[in-house]
């Protein structure tokens, strides 16, 4: 196909019109049909001469890469300088274009007005698939317009915005757009200023997307609560029963599981500074997740305990099977975690471990070689051998807690055992006799000890030990030991809160992404094998009148305040007209009785206590047919006062008891 040149398109009207006035008068017949012909092919201009119409009419250069290979399906234009007109002229070029479905426009420093101008091409352009901005100074001005586009285009499956930064604002945007579109299969945000907030949007966006498959989050800021809140989105909920407005939930009702992200199979977090508390989250959010295939945790700031916090996840999952956590602070005990994991748990499907900067020991080669035999394909890259288990040199106990230890034993008082070497009954003695003494009764001291005890009880160099200083020496040691006990204890206390405020953040996480109207079943305590019966706990996660206004329209907040309202389960009970709308918007259990306007939050009904009593479904409302739901009035009901006796009656009683 011909393209047109720079000077054609500088031709002017006039001499365009005389061109045609000659040929008519060359013709002598009819040339009607012959205009209409030269029309179709006018409007028939090809993609090179609309870019290059594009660039003079916006004052640009056109790309010669862009003209040379127009005809091709992927279009690579990394590092070409467009600028925003530059992507306005190639905007216009690929309206009608429809052979091309990869479009590369990394570092080009588009911004949000080339991100605007590309928004417009894709309304009306659905052959493109791939589309890489990556690099562009988009902003979140940028991100608006890159949403729209998520919202409304149809055709795309692969976006790439990494470097854009975007800010937890902006993840907002992300989230709204992938919560209707279940087309895109792959989303790069990778290199952007993700922090807490845009973890929760991200966790938002992972739990309720149904057809993202590949997410890179690499190279953001998520730590902490930002992180917890993203492996919240991982948590699958299979259990999950939607109550129904018109009966009650039943043993036999169906459970319907909720679709939460169900689709997810290879995750990016690399370079995040996750570090233990979001190794932590991602071991809880792997006993239920049953879709990651690929998880990359690279660089995140992990060690050797946040391993193990993660292994304990890994003891469940039976999909994963690539797990990257190269370039963390791990050591050969983190190794010998990781295989021995794959080697406990039959069910597991790993076959690929990246700790390539952790160098090992005979013992984890000669393990690996054991557990290889029984999982083949399982593959592990470290970073040779020559590694040691690093090992604390033993804390020297003090020899006067031995001693101590020793008297405990056999019931011996300090005294005695000063008597015993004191035979003049002085109560001092010579610090020869002191060593003899004590080297040769059965006290567990060797010859350092002994002396580092001489030390402290003749510290002024009389050659004396007498027993005040000894009893002193005991005094002080206790005192150390009864502080070094507190400062475990403290520690590990603290330890225990972190942790358990790390899981009521990851939990309140999982409930913040569940949808309303659902109540959620999740695993209570230790998780069984799949072949024995597992214990559920029902976490109700939106009140009563949430649950029925996401069912039906006839039970909103106005009908129920308004109208007659026909509880769901109760047969051919009479209608019920509730005292107060606040009521019911205040309390998950609706209030079944006529008495009251409200009912005792401590009383609500649970999903399992709904299923213990099955005769609630067929039975009429009666006083005591819901013991779980009594009026106000009866909780607050006080009981019959006693009419106090008199002084006078207490004196003429006591009389008589004395007589």
């Amino acid at each position: 196909m011909s393209t047109l040149s720079i000077e054609s398109l500088c031709l002017k009207e006039d001499d365009c019109t005389s061109s045609t006035k000659l040929r008519a008068m060359e013709d002598d017949f009819d040339t009607d049909l012959e205009s209409d012909e030269n029309e179709e092919s006018n409007n028939e201009v090809s993609v090179p001469d609309v870019y290059l119409q594009a660039c003079r009419l916006v004052g640009v250069v056109p790309v010669s890469y862009f003209l040379r290979n127009y005809d091709s399906t992927a279009m690579d234009l990394t590092h070409h300088g467009l600028g925003p007109l530059g992507c306005k002229a190639l905007a216009i070029a690929l309206v009608a274009d429809m052979n091309i479905n990869s479009l590369e426009l990394g570092d080009n420093h588009i911004q949000a007005e080339g991100a605007k101008y590309l928004a417009e091409m894709l309304r009306a352009n659905f052959t493109l698939k791939r589309l890489d901005l990556s690099n562009n100074y988009l902003r979140s001005t940028g991100a608006e317009h890159v949403t729209k586009v998520l919202l409304n285009n149809v055709s795309l499956k692969s976006v790439k915005l990494s470097g854009n930064g975007f800010t937890d604002d902006d993840a907002k945007y992300f989230a709204d757009a992938l919560l209707t579109n279940s087309r895109i299969k792959e989303l790069d945000l990778s290199h952007n200023e993700f922090c807490g907030k845009g973890g929760e949007q991200l966790g938002q966006l992972l739990a309720n997307n149904e057809g993202l498959e590949v997410l890179n989050l690499s190279w953001n800021h998520f730590r902490m609560k930002g992180a917890v809140a993203l492996c919240a989105g991982l948590k699958v909920r299979p259990n999950a029963r939607s109550i129904q407005p018109t009966t009650w939930p039943s043993t036999s009702d169906p459970v319907l599981p909720v679709q939460v992200n169900m689709v997810l199979t290879h995750l990016d977090l690399s370079w995040n500074g996750f570090g233990n508390e979001g190794a932590l989250a991602m071991g809880e959010a792997l006993k239920f997740n049953n879709t990651l295939v690929h998880l990359n945790l690279n660089s995140n700031r992990i060690t050797n305990e946040g391993v193990g916090m993660l292994c304990r996840g890994l003891e469940f999952n039976d999909t994963l099977q690539v797990l990257l956590l190269a370039y963390n602070t791990l050591t050969v005990e983190a190794a010998l975690v990781l295989v021995n994991v794959v080697r406990n748990t039959p069910r597991t499907a790993l076959e690929e471990i990246n700790i390539c900067n952790v160098r090992v020991n005979e013992t984890f080669v000669h393990l690996l070689e054991v557990t290889c035999q029984e999982h083949p394909a399982l593959e592990v890259q470290f970073g040779g051998v020559g590694g040691f288990v690093a090992k604390k040199p033993p804390k020297r106990v003090d020899p006067m807690k031995v001693i101590q230890d020793y008297l405990d034993q056999r019931k011996l008082r300090l005294w005695d055992f000063f008597r015993n070497i004191d035979k003049d009954g002085t109560m001092r003695v010579p610090v020869a006799d002191f060593r003899k003494a004590v080297q040769q009764s059965s006290i567990p001291l060797d010859r350092y000890q002994i002396e580092e005890l001489i030390q402290r009880l003749d510290r002024d160099r009389t050659g004396i030990v007498d027993y005040r200083g000894l009893a002193d020496t005991r005094k002080q040691m206790m005192r150390d030991h009864r502080r070094q006990l507190r400062k475990v204890e403290s520690r590990q206390k603290k330890e225990k809160q972190k942790s358990d405020r790390i899981l009521k953040t990851f939990q309140n996480a999982v409930e913040a992404v569940t949808p309303h109207g659902s109540i959620v079943i999740s695993p209570g305590g230790a998780r069984e094998d799949s072949s024995g019966p597992r214990h559920f706990s029902a976490t109700p996660l939106s009140s009563w009148h949430h649950i029925v206004m996401s069912n039906s329209s006839r039970y909103s907040v106005t009908n129920l305040s308004n109208g007659l309202v026909h509880l769901p389960g109760l047969g051919g009970a009479s209608p019920y007209r509730p005292t107060s709308s606040s009521a019911l918007r205040s309390y998950s259990q609706p209030n079944l009785l006529g008495g009251s306007a409200r009912s005792s939050p401590g009383k609500s009904m649970s999903a399992q206590g709904v299923h213990s009593d099955p005769e609630m479904l067929h039975s009429k409302p009666s006083p005591t047919a819901f013991p779980p739901t009594r009026s106000r009035s009866a909780l607050d009901a006080k009981p019959p006062a006693v009419k106090a006796k008199s002084k006078k009656a207490k004196k003429n009683k006591i009389t008589k008891r004395k007589h």
